[in-house]
């Protein structure tokens, strides 16, 4: 009975629900659907929904990003990426773990505020949505900080693997860890995570190279998810680079991982499949195949592509449907305007601009050229031990600004609701509406602004996820 009251406040409150079924529908059919909806909802509401306090209310908000933009059937791009709405002096309420309300405090419902509802006071605050992590490779054993003083030393990384460092000392490292060991650094890693205020969480596979690790890593990841209140959307990357035991033979590792692996893997559980394509790893043509044939399976599509090299990955993969293209440093704009065409508006690419920051490189994807192309820009750390050992959101978020050209609100969307479509949870989370989960970060700053100025700083005062209120 408590459900079916939530839905019918939802159907009252937001109308989303019932007005996104005349979007299936053209003009003027559509319009007249929409407002048939919408009196329906408020004739509900007012027959049959009791009022029902709210359970946590933030209120005074100095500034309530919301992250609302005027489509919600795509990922933010072109001018929508920074013309999303942002609520001076707003309000945030919360039934149980789903936002019910939001707006400016002038039209905030007192009598649903109870004796029992946890109000937050944020004068001269940001209110926001939980950071989305759309990228990190959160399992694995070991870690990599001998080698960081060998690179500082001259060492270059093709140095560091040659004498069987690089990923082959993570891949032996994961490989020797029990599952209880990789289990408690993954929420180790979590932990850090939600301190950021990282809500949800992207978790790949890839640092074990062969079939029985691979679907460890997977199982370490969901129960991580299971354990802690972040959640964990698992992608299985077995195809990271070919495993030890394939050296030279990328394609019959690519069969191992199709006979072997992916039948063994729910996409109701683990909904993405990627793949690495660069010099040294796999061609667009062994990707290609591979996808077509993980898509057959089920499976939603990622592609590691243009980290290095321009080779045509990231147009190939969105051809295929891909729901993320993640690097593209060395992807063109005219290249962006492709995927953006060929896809629809719906692949994000996934720029992670600590990579080539920790790497002392001096390329960093085009992102300003990209989001002007009409193609939807995320950010993400791209945490691992090798080449970004940083859970920090804020600073990757920092460096986009300050490296590929997004402006503080277009950066601000790339963490929240473009991140969230990249990893296929836009309806869950990314954004602060009603009918979502309640995943709200409190923030010390006062502005938009000053969310990339303090470059490094964690502007998080207090996270919030499900509508309950996180301790350090």
């Amino acid at each position: 009975m408590r459900n079916i009251w939530l839905i019918l406040t939802y159907l009252y409150r937001s109308k989303e629900v019932l007005f996104a079924v005349g979007w299936f529908l053209e003009k003027p059919n559509g319009k007249r659907l929409r407002e048939f909806c919408g009196f329906c909802a408020s004739l509900l509401s007012t027959l049959i929904v009791p009022a029902m306090a709210y359970t946590m209310l933030l209120r005074n908000c100095g500034q309530l990003l919301t992250l609302a933009g005027p489509a919600t059937h795509l990922p933010l791009a072109g001018e929508n990426q920074r013309n999303w709405r942002v609520i001076p002096d707003g309000y945030v309420a919360c039934v149980d773990d789903r936002i019910v309300a939001t707006g400016p405090m002038a039209e905030l419902d007192d009598t649903l505020v109870a004796t029992a509802t946890i109000v937050l006071d944020a004068s001269g605050q940001v209110v926001m949505p939980g950071l989305v992590e759309c990228h990190t490779h959160l399992v694995f054993g070991g870690n990599r900080a001998h080698e960081f003083q060998r690179k500082l030393q001259g060492e270059t990384y093709l140095d560091i693997l040659a004498s069987g460092g690089g990923i082959l000392s993570t891949v032996r490292a994961t490989r020797a860890a029990s599952d209880e060991q990789l289990l408690e650094q993954a929420l180790h890693h979590l932990k850090g995570f939600r301190e950021y205020g990282v809500t949800t969480l992207e978790a790949k596979s890839g640092y074990g190279l062969d079939a029985e690790t691979e679907l460890r890593l997977l199982q370490v990841a969901r129960e991580a998810g299971r354990r802690q209140p972040v959640r964990v959307v698992p992608t299985f990357l077995g195809a990271h680079v070919p495993g030890p035991e394939y050296r030279g033979h990328p394609a019959d590792y690519l069969h191992m991982l199709v006979q072997e692996v992916l039948p063994n893997i729910y996409p109701e559980e683990v909904p993405f499949v990627d793949i690495f394509c660069e010099e040294g790893a796999f061609s667009v043509a062994e990707a290609r195949r591979y996808l077509e044939q993980a898509r057959a399976l089920g499976f939603q599509l990622k592609i590691h592509a243009e980290q290095l090299h321009d080779l045509g990955g990231c147009e190939m993969a969105a051809e295929l449907g891909a729901i993320s293209i993640d690097h593209a440093d060395y992807l063109t704009p005219a290249g962006a305007s492709r995927v953006a065409r060929v896809s629809g508006g719906r692949t994000v690419a996934v720029l992670l601009p600590l990579v080539p920051l920790f790497l002392r490189q001096e390329r960093f994807a085009p992102g300003r050229a990209f989001i002007d192309a009409g193609l939807p820009v995320a950010i993400s750390t791209d945490f691992n031990p090798g080449s970004c050992p940083s859970k920090n959101l804020w600073l990757a978020l920092s460096v986009a600004c300050l490296k590929m050209g997004l402006n503080p609100a277009e950066a601000v969307a790339a963490v929240t609701l473009n991140a969230a479509w990249a990893v296929g949870q836009q309806r869950e989370c990314g954004s602060l509406e009603p009918g979502k989960r309640a995943d709200i970060l409190l923030l010390h700053v006062p502005s938009l602004e000053e969310i990339p100025y303090w470059l490094g700083e964690n502007p998080v005062q207090q996270v919030i996820i499900g509508g309950r209120i996180q301790h350090a």
